[in-house]
């Protein structure tokens, strides 16, 4: 496996963020193994550990090395700090279905004490993950020798104190709880809740309340299963907690509409407190219109008064306060638009783009095709369209803005549409919480960037 890593600085040409590429995790060859696809992305609340989920049910956490002071432009990089095999591949016997391994969706719950947890989830079942340090050992043992066997007690003359000595460091991670056997159709979001006691898991129906310390029961607060399967005519897509308000949640639907829930009103959310809903331009309507406003992805802001969602072609910043549309809109890749029977056709319409906020709400990100990913900065109305490769994979090479040529000459540095590559993409990010560092998941490769150290 290779390894390098990318930076940004908040004044480049024109102003604008510059990136740099910092490393790459992951296998080189070109034949990807299924199980190696990495599925989810998760940084956790300082930012020191970066957790990746994959097709195979593995969890691989990489941890920050401490910042050198001597030379700030290798300031952190990402080693690999734990691997786990969180999840196996299941069979339900009584639906005659398979069960995949692969890890939809990996959370953090904020520390508490020296150990780490983390929630992890494949379609059926979510697990609770203790990720913890040994670096002693005790040595002396009265009743047993050193290999673990049990000593004769009539050989005992003396006692003796057991100490601890130290030993190489031990990252260990356990399963303290496993939640299962509360959803009928397949997982797609889980999220912690801010009084750090409870979260949500949802499915394409329902979305169910759990206590972290209680594994045999959970409280069901949304079911839009319709009593006639015929009827349904919609499914919940993605649901967050609101960071500061822990009676408050949010879902989307594949129409494109998002609700705001209050845990307050009643026990079951089904009447929601607010709908976010933009009115459909007529002009726009098209055979496609349903597919690609179905929302895949929606994120609280980290101060809670906006949410973003991500559907098809398309970034929107709603504000909490107003429900009839968004306050922001960032077109991803509108070059597509003209594309959508083709990309129906290789069922790329359907995939699932996620988004996210950089650490002070001001620059939100997602991916998109050809291994391109999309910045757009809120405050300066700008955007930036940057490419995860190796050919740009030297130590804090500064990463060249691409433009894609939606029609008409195409300029020297452009790209057109039709030389895109659509099984290179990229549908996870994350922001690092504090620091200009992003991790961006192409397809079995995890590229790190941060931002150019002036």
């Amino acid at each position: 496996t290779l390894e390098l890593t990318v930076r940004a600085s908040p004044t480049g040409p024109g102003g604008d963020m510059q990136w740099c590429f910092s490393q790459v995790k992951g296998a080189i060859d070109d034949d990807v193994a299924e199980a190696d696809i990495i599925s989810t992305v998760e940084f956790n609340h300082t930012g020191e550990l970066l957790a990746t989920g994959d097709k195979g049910g593995r969890v691989v956490i990489f941890q920050q090395e401490i910042e050198n002071k001597s030379q700030p432009q290798f300031r952190s990089e990402y080693n690999v700090y734990s691997t786990f095999q969180s999840h196996e591949p299941e069979f339900d016997y009584l639906k005659s279905l398979e069960i995949e391994e692969k890890i939809n969706k990996i959370r953090w719950l904020p520390q508490k004490n020296a150990a780490q947890f983390l929630l992890s989830t494949n379609d059926k079942t979510i697990k609770l993950w203790k990720i913890s340090e040994r670096d002693k050992r005790p040595e002396g043992y009265n009743l047993k020798e050193e290999d673990g066997r049990y000593k004769d007690p009539n050989t005992i003359t003396s006692l003796r104190v057991p100490v601890l000595i130290p030993m190489d460091l031990m990252v260990e991670a356990s399963p303290r709880r496993v939640f299962a056997n509360a959803h009928t159709y397949h997982i797609n979001s889980i999220s912690v809740n801010s009084d750090n006691e409870t979260y949500l898991s949802a499915d394409d129906l329902r979305i169910n309340l759990w206590h972290l310390e209680i594994t045999d029961r959970s409280f069901n607060i949304v079911d839009i299963k319709p009593a006639n399967m015929e009827e349904l005519t919609e499914v919940i897509t993605a649901a967050e907690f609101h960071p500061h308000q822990c009676n408050t949640f949010v879902y989307s639907s594949s129409k494109g509409t998002i609700r705001l829930c209050d845990m307050r009103a009643s026990a079951l959310c089904d009447k929601h407190s607010k709908l976010f809903e933009e009115p459909e331009d007529p002009s726009n309507r098209s055979f496609f219109s349903e597919i690609i406003s179905s929302i895949s992805d929606v994120k609280f802001s980290h101060n809670g008064r906006y949410m973003m969602t991500r559907d098809y072609l398309s970034v929107k910043i709603w504000d909490l306060n107003m429900e009839n549309r968004p306050v922001e809109t960032y077109q991803v890749h509108e070059y597509l638009r003209s594309k959508l029977c083709s990309l129906y056709e290789n069922d790329c319409i359907f995939d699932k783009f996620e988004c996210c906020w950089n650490g002070n709400d001001s620059v939100v990100m997602t991916g998109s095709y050809n291994n391109f990913f999309r910045m757009f900065d809120r405050g300066h109305r700008r955007d930036v369209t940057l490419e995860a490769s190796r050919e740009n994979s030297k130590p804090m090479q500064v990463l060249k803005p691409r433009k894609v040529c939606a029609g008409g000459k195409r300029k020297k540095d452009e790209i057109s549409v039709d030389s895109l590559d659509f099984n290179k993409k990229i549908l996870h990010t994350a922001w690092h919480p504090q620091d200009n560092i992003i991790a961006v998941a192409t397809t079995n490769n995890l590229y790190i960037f941060q931002d150019k150290v002036n």
